[in-house]
């Protein structure tokens, strides 16, 4: 029964990407997107540019619409109106499949399986050596935790990491997200609800995991996102704010009024 029901998106489009000439630039050109039975929009005339390597972080109220926003950008869904484009070709004329292998996601709710920490690393890449498995995990501040376990890599990590904390957890995510090698990378709180510890080795390793590629990152904490080439305020489906956190912070907008709110708040713990 699974294997008859249709499919989400039919790859009858035999362009694919090729990975090697992707520069990574993607586009929003006038977005608006609709969930299915919804009467209102979840996002409307979304417009950004997001060039080869930079990162765009999206920051704003809950229920704003910056998950969605990454969901176009993965084409979990397809716009209602306008397009998504990478190197300036429509996601919906090139094969989906090929696209896909060209993203990372790291979510605030990490999946892993239960089986072995190597096992859950190397599924990012079916052929892979234990070589490029441990520069994945030192690249991601896992290395050291990982060999003080009992049985190292071969620990078994139990039905979605019980066994480790959740900073543990966030850094195998990472770690097999480097692996991956995505030429987009997707961030969905990555850093939420862990202690100060596990947070800074993972900004450390977020770091590394940026380099050189596009990626677009959503972030409560605006302390993780300042160096961003981008940061973009989106509010009730709409982009009310974008520019550099120094640029943002001058305009004296939203952005301003969000990051003097979380200074308050920090103050008052």
């Amino acid at each position: 029964d699974l294997l008859e029901e249709p499919r989400e998106m039919e790859n009858t489009l035999p362009q694919p990407f090729d990975r090697s000439r992707v520069a990574g630039r993607l586009t929003f050109d006038n977005a608006s997107f609709r969930y299915h039975g919804s009467e209102n929009f979840a996002l409307r005339d979304i417009t950004l540019d997001v060039q080869p390597g930079e990162t765009i972080a999206l920051v704003g109220p809950s229920g704003a619409g910056k998950t969605t926003l990454c969901n176009l950008a993965a084409r979990f869904y397809d716009p209602t109106r306008g397009a998504v484009l990478l190197d300036n070709r429509d996601l919906r004329e090139v094969n989906v499949e090929s696209y896909r292998r060209l993203i990372g996601v790291v979510e605030q709710d990490v999946f892993l399986f239960d089986g072995t920490i190597r096992e859950n690393i190397a599924y990012a890449r079916r052929r892979c050596s234990e070589e490029e498995i441990i520069g994945a995990a030192n690249a991601a501040a896992a290395d050291d935790f990982i060999r003080g376990l009992p049985d190292g890599y071969d620990t078994v990590i139990g039905e979605r990491g019980v066994k480790l904390s959740g900073g543990q957890r966030q850094r195998i995510a990472i770690a097999r997200a480097i692996l991956a090698d995505p030429k987009i990378l997707i961030l969905d709180e990555a850093t939420s609800n862990l202690d100060s510890e596990s947070e800074r080795l993972i900004q450390s390793a977020l770091h590394e995991l940026l380099q050189d590629r596009t990626a677009i990152v959503i972030a409560h904490r605006l302390s993780t996102i300042t160096e961003a080439d981008q940061i973009v305020v989106v509010e009730d489906g709409e982009v009310v704010e974008v520019g550099s956190h120094d640029e943002l912070l001058l305009q004296g907008g939203r952005y301003r009024d969000m990051v003097h709110l979380q200074m308050q708040e920090g103050t008052a713990t």
